[in-house]
């Protein structure tokens, strides 16, 4: 166990590398479509690899005040339409630059509220999308407890979804009013029940710790109900406080009201415990997985992957965003669409792709991310062969050093293992590697490691 003092040390502001580089990192802070097209055409004829889709839905009904999400709120369901309209020919666009219809063998529904859509219109969206389909595809979504109907469920089941995530968050009442997200255990209860009778094999509940007003009492009754209802997977995410991001909505609590780092280390240390206990085994940073889902199955393979859309069972390096604010990514590098609804529709409309900016990866880039990937599925990754890595291990030599005396890491001249303990500071291991984030602070930039 790492004291109080090692864990104050490594408690710093971090990427979450979802990606790498991160976005505030990228090279093309202005990238057009035109650039971007010759990129996706390359990247499509590299028939070795399957493709992702990604679409973002971005509307809610109300806003939640933990979100670090691209959102929009409303209320009036007549965006519904005109959305699912452009996203659909966003896709064509794509279809059209590749000349033929496009293998699809994943496809994420995120948000936003993706349930936020009728049933008609979630199943007008996937049908134009799926056209061409790989052998063992892969379709998830996420859902809201309050707003994820019978209909929707067995829609998107006949679809071909089988996996979902409901987003829980905390079952406290004083957090749920604290965040804005007022749903009772009954009401995940019910809808979990109804997602495994419709035939879903994998359900996911999103837990957050170090939520305002959130105590261990709260925590580990949170725990105690999840693991009654035994979802197949579980997400426990460090609650990412970053209230300078433009429409986080991260305000409707004072800094005074969240768990010093201390406490959230032990939110989550005990809520492990309680998650391992049960039969749950960890899958990357701030996952679990009961040992029979894709996900448990896929680290005993070494086949997990992490991508803008989290860990993954899916191997790809392709993968294509729909929707305001979403990002695709490809063996180059990656894009991201205006974050707008009202920009996305009106480059549709203009049948422009709506893409804004992006990043094209150096062999540097390619080589770290790499590396960073690896770190954060695996907590570990090796370099016997890496003769970059091998020219500039003595760049990181101090910090590797410093990382081991402290129990975070082992290390030596062919790999980096990150130990038990260490795992929650995986990000600070691949910060380390990062030149980007060794250029500029990551105060104010990114949330803390805990």
């Amino acid at each position: 166990m790492l004291s109080e003092e090692i864990i104050n040390k490594y408690n710093v502001s971090s990427p979450r590398y979802t990606s790498y580089p991160t976005i505030l990192d990228w090279n093309r802070m202005e990238f057009s479509a035109a650039e971007f097209a010759p990129i996706f055409v390359k990247a499509e004829q590299n028939k070795n690899h399957s493709t992702s889709v990604y679409v973002h839905l971005p509307f809610c009904e109300s806003l939640c005040t933990f979100c670090g999400c691209h959102k929009h709120i409303t209320k009036q369901h007549s965006v519904e339409a005109p959305y699912i309209d452009a996203v659909i020919k966003e896709w064509q666009m794509y279809e059209k630059l590749n000349g033929e219809s496009i293998q699809v063998d994943e496809i994420h529904l995120g948000g936003g509220t993706p349930t936020f859509f009728a049933a008609a219109q979630l199943k007008r969206l996937i049908e134009a999308i799926k056209v061409k389909v790989g052998p063992d595809p892969l379709f998830s979504f996420e859902g809201h407890p309050n707003h994820t109907s019978d209909e929707q469920l067995q829609t998107l089941y006949d679809l071909g979804f089988r996996r979902v995530s409901f987003g829980v968050q905390s079952y406290s009442p004083i957090v749920q009013k604290a965040i804005n997200r007022i749903q009772p255990f009954e009401t995940v209860e019910k809808v979990t029940v109804d997602a495994r009778k419709v035939g879903f094999t994998s359900i996911s509940h999103d837990l957050v710790f170090g939520l305002p007003m959130q105590t261990m009492e709260d925590m580990m009754d949170t725990i105690a109900k999840t693991i009654q209802l035994k979802p197949d997977a579980i997400s426990l995410y460090s609650y990412a406080h970053v209230p300078w991001v433009k429409g986080t909505g991260q305000r409707g609590f004072s800094e005074e009201d969240l768990p010093s780092g201390d406490e959230k280390r032990d939110l989550y240390e005990k809520s492990k415990d309680e998650l391992l206990a049960h039969g749950y085994v960890e899958i990357g940073m701030d996952h679990f997985a009961l040992p029979t889902d894709i996900l448990a199955q896929a680290l005993r393979g070494g086949a997990l992957n992490r991508t803008f859309m989290g860990y993954t069972t899916n191997i790809t390096d392709r993968m294509i965003g729909l929707g305001a604010s979403a990002i695709s990514e490809y063996g180059f590098g990656y894009a991201q669409n205006v974050k707008s609804t009202r920009g996305y529709h009106e480059m549709i409309d203009a049948n422009e792709l709506p893409v804004v900016k992006g990043h094209v990866h150096s062999e540097t880039d390619a080589t770290l991310k790499e590396h960073v990937t690896q770190l954060m599925c695996q907590f570990k990754t090796t370099f016997a062969d890496d003769e970059w890595m091998k020219n500039h291990v003595s760049t990181f030599k101090e910090t590797l050093d410093e990382f081991q005396k402290d129990g975070i890491i082992e290390w030596n001249e062919n790999e980096i293992i990150v130990t038990e303990d260490g795992k929650p500071f995986s990000r600070n291991v691949c910060m380390t590697l990062d030149p980007y984030a060794n250029k500029i602070p990551t105060q104010g930039r990114f949330s803390k490691s805990v």
